[in-house]
């Protein structure tokens, strides 16, 4: 099948999780993780529809942004692991960073926008799991609370919610409660009410188990496979 016949799938697919959830379908985006795939299959996604796409690898992206520059209205957002001597060349590139895992990072991001006179969206990312492997921030972790504190100094960067990436699971249930952890979390920064903190993207789900995290309140899933296929080498 085409990539607009499985945007098409995929959307019926999150429209029931909605329903089954009692959620609003218009409360759910959704965004294409293009990575390691060419310009030719992100336009077919574009043309069905999207305007979200998720990229891993600045290096990766740079050499794709010139072919796909006049698609209007496409939204360009960094999901992977980003080193901080990075930070300038993803500013140049892309509209949003939603792996924040560090103040060195945000304050590097806030720089670089200033320094290309663009206010960044970003979402901090979580480890809910706790593995090793992964990047993000543990949920009590005091580098997230400098994040949180820190953010009224970053006027070039907008904290717009949190991002995890859980452990795998053969059973898209066993992700539940991990999405629940994120939730929870979500909604404790979200009570402290501060000016230069919001909280209303919780970018969570993949294709593994993107329903699973709608019913526990995803606000952004980040679909790959489902989308195009396969990927190639990552």
């Amino acid at each position: 099948m085409h990539v607009g016949g499985n945007i098409a799938q995929v959307r019926e697919r999150i429209e029931a999780a909605c329903r089954r959830s009692g959620r609003g379908v218009e409360d759910v985006s959704l965004m294409a993780v293009s990575k390691t795939f060419p310009p030719a299959q992100i336009r077919e996604a574009y043309n069905a529809g999207l305007r979200q796409f998720g990229e891993s690898r600045v290096q990766e992206f740079a050499g794709k942004i010139d072919a796909l520059r006049d698609l209007a209205g496409a939204k360009w957002h960094m999901i992977g692991h980003l080193q901080s001597n990075k930070a300038a060349r993803a500013t140049e590139l892309f509209d949003a960073v939603d792996s924040v895992d560090s103040v060195r990072l945000a304050e590097k991001l806030n720089f670089a926008g200033e320094q290309f006179g663009k206010k960044l969206a970003v979402l901090i990312e979580i480890d809910v799991g706790g593995e090793a492997a992964k990047s993000g921030l543990a949920s009590d972790s005091p580098e997230l609370e400098r994040i949180l504190t820190g953010a009224a100094n970053w006027p070039n960067l907008e904290i717009r919610g949190l991002m995890t990436v859980p452990p795998f699971t053969e059973d898209p249930e066993g992700a539940r409660p991990f999405f629940q952890a994120l939730r929870r979390l979500r909604d404790q920064i979200a009570s402290r009410r501060m000016s230069a903190v919001g909280m209303d993207v919780l970018s969570m789900g993949m294709s593994h188990d993107f329903e699973v995290a709608i019913e526990e309140g995803s606000t952004r899933v980040r679909i790959g496979t489902a989308i195009f296929g396969a990927r190639g080498k990552d």
